[in-house]
């Protein structure tokens, strides 16, 4: 299954840490359910939802119920706690994002990887029985998905 059409299938995002706004903020405006982890403690979960063209950040102090998709931007160090989050919330695929451009630049829309940590967070997230997803950008092919309301 190739990203468009993981992400048309997909009806809630939990978010894990971006590296822009941009992230969330088009996610909630393309129709999906979004919700952000967005510090270290328990209680740190907004939803992003869009108002009169406006997007809303509300504290909701959880995780949502359920999620189809987990996307994070987080070191693969921590990819293990995150997959049995994502496994615990019946999500099917994990979609990470480097937050870097080629040669290891910060670029927000990046997702390069080093070759030996892609393969890393693969196995991680495969092993748990989840399709990955490391590229391309999520909120570009967010603002090309048609996603029903």
């Amino acid at each position: 299954m190739d990203a468009n059409a993981i992400l048309h299938s997909a009806k809630t995002i939990l978010v894990i840490d971006f590296p822009s706004p941009d992230v969330p903020e088009t996610l909630a405006r393309s129709l999906f359910r979004t919700v952000v982890k967005g510090g270290p403690g328990p209680k740190d979960y907004s939803l992003y939802t869009v108002e009169r063209g406006s997007v809303l950040v509300l504290k909701v102090g959880s995780p949502p119920a359920h999620a189809d998709l987990v996307y994070v931007h987080r070191p693969v160090a921590e990819l293990a706690g995150i997959v049995e989050q994502a496994r615990s919330l019946g999500a099917k695929t994990l979609w990470m994002q480097s937050g870097l451009a080629k040669a290891g630049v910060k670029d927000p829309k990046g997702c390069w990887m080093p070759e030996e940590e892609s393969r890393e967070a693969r196995r991680i997230a495969e092993g748990a029985g989840l399709t990955f997803l490391s590229e391309p950008y999520i909120a570009d092919v967010a603002r090309a998905t048609s996603h029903p309301a």
